[in-house]
């Protein structure tokens, strides 16, 4: 008599671990797209044209997508971050210039993280401003010593806060009286007056970040496997699925702040609200104090998280373009001392976010430009470098975004 033959179990897939484990830096990466600078641009284009600017939110979160996947792939094929491949590709002349502009682009971001976050503290504990400022340092400082430690903690702790602003604008949005229809329609491009056009454009702006261009480049680095195609190959359809998830929360994040301003402020007449401040008082009066709470607080979770990664950017930036490296203290004291002093002279701290975005547009082609010819370079890339139409597409995407924010600066700057 014959045994039984034992049956084997199948064990459950992994697909949904590994999955997992692949998210994480873009997610780091996308708190560029809902930092304090795009709450000013999307809450007064809500409160003042409604719904209809949301298609603008919706196409600069699909561009911003293939620019980022562009950054991670150079990190993951060449284990390099994007001022690094700089540095060795162009003479020191160049990089200098590359540098020092990045260097301002940092400058510019913290100016509008501080703010945002400043902004926050005095809405949620009554914080004077200057002192707001110097107590965002200090917790930048925290989240920064997490990440030197280990750096799946760090990238959890960003994405937790990402997915608190979206349930904090979810929560908001129901509360705040959307119109279906109008929505729908917002989806469609139509005409719009010069103003309309000022914020269209400040939208876009706001959200290809140079800093996020350089950092993320940077944070997939470990990924990197020298001469092996096939772990490549897996590398960069992760990072594929990690730019996907992490843009589209930041995306559906960006739409919602315009969604809930259209609803709130637009539909109940109030088409001036333009500033933070105005939008948490107005958010108090008309829908309740605690949509107030809940603005207050995805504001601080924005301003908090994108402080550090402007910090952490910054680091990267002069490691790469110039081979040194300072303590983060004194890193965080540089490009936080503009951000200080705009608080101690008693500045307007949205119209502060909004020069700081204008500023910041500078900086999109200086790291664009850099990182298509880079990653088109069959010496630097191999077999993963850019194919001649995937050039053609990323190329137009650049001109683009350039071109548009070519035309906000000369509709800022000329009278």
């Amino acid at each position: 008599m014959s045994t039984p033959r034992r049956v084997r179990r199948r064990r459950p897939a992994v697909v949904p671990v590994t999955a997992l484990r692949a998210l994480g830096p873009a997610f780091v990466a996308a708190v560029a797209y809902v930092d304090p600078g795009n709450f000013a641009t999307n809450i007064e284009g809500g409160s003042s044209y409604g719904y209809s600017l949301l298609w603008v939110v919706i196409a600069a979160g699909l561009v911003a997508m293939p620019v980022q996947f562009l950054s991670a792939k150079l990190g993951i094929v060449t284990g390099r971050s994007l001022p690094e491949a700089c540095r060795e590709r162009y003479r020191p002349r160049t990089t200098r210039a590359l540098w020092l502009q990045a260097e301002v682009m940092a400058m510019a971001t913290d100016i509008a993280e501080f703010m945002g976050t400043a902004v926050a503290l005095d809405l949620l504990f009554g914080i004077p401003l200057p002192a707001a400022v110097c107590l965002t340092g200090a917790l930048s400082y925290l989240m920064l010593g997490v990440q030197a430690r280990r750096h799946r903690p760090f990238e959890m702790a960003i994405a937790a806060m990402l997915c608190l602003m979206c349930a904090g604008f979810g929560y908001l949005m129901l509360r705040s009286g959307v119109d279906g229809g109008a929505l729908v329609s917002g989806l469609v491009p139509g005409a719009a007056d010069q103003r309309a056009t000022l914020l269209a454009l400040g939208i876009v702006g706001a959200t290809v970040m140079p800093h996020a261009i350089y950092l993320h480049s940077a944070l997939v680095r470990h990924r990197h496997v020298a001469g092996n195609g096939r772990e490549i190959e897996r590398a960069l359809r992760a990072e594929r699925l990690d730019v996907l998830v992490a843009l589209t929360l930041a995306g559906v994040i960006n739409a919602s702040m315009l969604i809930v301003a259209a609803g709130a402020f637009h539909g109940s007449g109030l088409f001036e609200v333009a500033s933070l401040e105005d939008a948490h008082a107005a958010l108090g009066a008309w829908v309740g104090p605690l949509a107030a709470l809940v603005f207050a607080l995805a504001l601080l979770a924005a301003g908090l998280s994108s402080s550090g990664i402007g910090t952490l950017s910054g680091q990267i930036v002069m490691e790469g373009f110039t081979g040194a490296r300072i303590p983060l203290v004194v890193r965080r004291g540089i490009t936080m001392a503009p951000a200080v002093l705009i608080a101690v002279a008693g500045w307007d701290p949205t119209q502060a976010l909004i020069l700081s975005q204008v500023v910041l547009s500078f900086g999109i082609a200086p790291a664009l430009v850099p990182l298509l010819l880079i990653t088109g370079d069959r010496s630097v890339m191999g077999r993963f470098a850019n194919a001649r139409p995937v050039t053609v597409v990323y190329g137009g995407i650049a001109a683009a975004v350039i071109a548009l924010n070519a035309f906000l600066l000369w509709l800022v700057l000329v009278p």
